[in-house]
C-alpha cells in the first residue's frame, strides 16, 4: 500500500495499492483516431534543430526529414513528435518566427507524403501550436513547460482540443539546472503537475498525458528517483509518458556519451514500463518497440501463472 499527501486541492489524500495501478484503460482522441494506451505507445523524436543534444542537425532539409520519418514509421512509431525549439539545457533562444519557420518546412513535407501519420509538435507557444494543427492537421501538443512560458497555451489547447502533453520544468531551459533544491521531489511535482491538470480539465482538455520531466531541472539522482517511483504519478489520472531516451541520466553516470547510451535507454526504458509508463518518447524507435514486446509477453505469462494459482 502506498500513501502519499499532497497540498493540491485536487488530491488532498490519496491511497493507493500498488498492484491497481496498471489496470485502468485509457484512450486518447488524435484527430478522430482513438489510441488505446492499455498497451504501452511509442512516440518518435523528430528535433529539426541545430543544437538538440543527440541528433542537433542531422534532419534540417526535406530529403532527411521524410526519410527518418519514413524509418520510424517503418520501425513501429506510434506518433511522430516534431520539435524545432531545442529544449535541452543552455541552448540557443530562437524566435517564434524562426521556429514556425523550420517547422512548417517539415510539416509540410510530412503531410505532402503521409497525410495519415500522427504527429505531435514539440513547443511551449500558442502560436505555434495554433498553426501546427489548423494548418498541418497536427494532433498532439507537447509542451516542456505545461503552459508556464506561454500563458495563453491552456486556452488554445482547449480551443484546439486536442491532447495535450504537459512536462514538468522548473524555470526555462536556460536556467533549470540552477533549480534542483527540492524539499520532496515526488511529491513537489505531483503536485504541480496535479494544480496544471485540475485547471486544464476545467478549461475543457479531456485528454492529458504526463511527463514527469527527466532531465529538466533534475539532477541525475533526482532523475533516478523519478524512474524509481514512476507509478505515484498514476495518482494524476492520466497516462505517464517516460521520455528517458539518450539523455545524460545516463551517459553521464555511465561515463559515456549520448551516441553510446543505447543500451543504457533501452534498461530504463524497461524499468519505466515496469513501472508504470504508458507512452515511451524515443529517438531508437525499433529498440522501444521491441522492449515494449518483451515486457508485455513477460506481463502476459505472469498474469496465466498468477490465475492458474487462484
Amino acid at each position: 500500500m502506498l500513501i502519499f499527501t499532497f497540498t493540491t486541492p485536487l488530491t488532498p489524500i490519496v491511497e493507493m495499492d500498488k498492484d491497481t495501478l496498471f489496470v485502468k484503460k485509457r484512450i486518447i482522441n488524435c484527430g478522430g483516431k482513438c489510441i488505446d494506451l492499455s498497451d504501452p505507445k511509442v512516440i518518435g523524436i523528430l528535433n529539426i534543430t541545430p543544437d538538440s543534444f543527440f541528433d542537433g542537425g542531422k534532419y534540417m532539409d526535406k530529403n532527411s526529414i521524410l526519410k527518418r520519418i519514413e524509418e520510424m514509421t517503418a520501425e513501429g512509431a506510434d506518433i511522430i513528435d516534431i520539435g524545432a525549439y531545442s529544449s535541452r539545457p543552455g541552448a540557443v533562444h530562437i524566435s517564434e518566427k524562426e521556429e514556425l519557420q523550420r517547422l512548417t518546412t517539415a510539416l509540410g513535407v510530412v503531410r505532402d507524403k503521409h497525410p495519415e501519420i500522427i504527429l505531435s509538435v514539440d513547443t511551449f507557444r500558442s502560436g505555434v501550436a495554433r498553426v501546427a494543427v489548423n494548418e498541418y492537421n497536427v494532433s498532439i501538443i507537447n509542451d516542456v513547460s505545461a503552459g508556464k512560458l506561454d500563458r495563453k497555451m491552456h486556452e488554445m489547447v482547449a480551443k484546439l482540443q486536442v491532447p495535450y502533453i504537459l512536462m514538468h520544468m522548473p524555470g526555462n531551459p536556460r536556467n533549470m539546472q540552477s533549480k534542483t533544491d527540492y524539499k520532496d521531489l515526488i511529491n513537489e511535482i505531483i503536485d504541480i503537475l496535479a494544480d496544471q491538470v485540475s485547471l486544464l480539465k476545467r478549461k475543457g482538455v479531456n485528454d492529458l498525458i504526463v511527463d514527469p520531466g527527466f532531465g529538466f531541472g533534475k539532477t541525475i539522482e533526482q532523475n533516478y528517483q523519478l524512474l524509481a517511483h514512476l507509478e505515484v504519478f498514476k495518482i494524476l489520472d492520466c497516462p505517464v509518458l517516460a521520455g528517458i531516451s539518450r539523455k545524460s541520466m545516463i551517459y553521464k553516470f555511465l561515463d559515456t556519451t549520448a551516441e553510446n547510451s543505447l543500451t543504457g535507454t533501452i534498461a530504463l526504458n524497461m524499468l519505466a514500463l515496469v513501472h508504470g509508463a504508458d507512452i515511451l518518447r524515443v529517438h531508437d524507435v525499433k529498440e522501444a518497440v521491441q522492449t515494449i514486446r518483451l515486457f508485455l509477453k513477460t506481463k502476459e505469462e505472469g498474469n496465466k501463472y498468477l490465475n492458474l494459482h487462484k
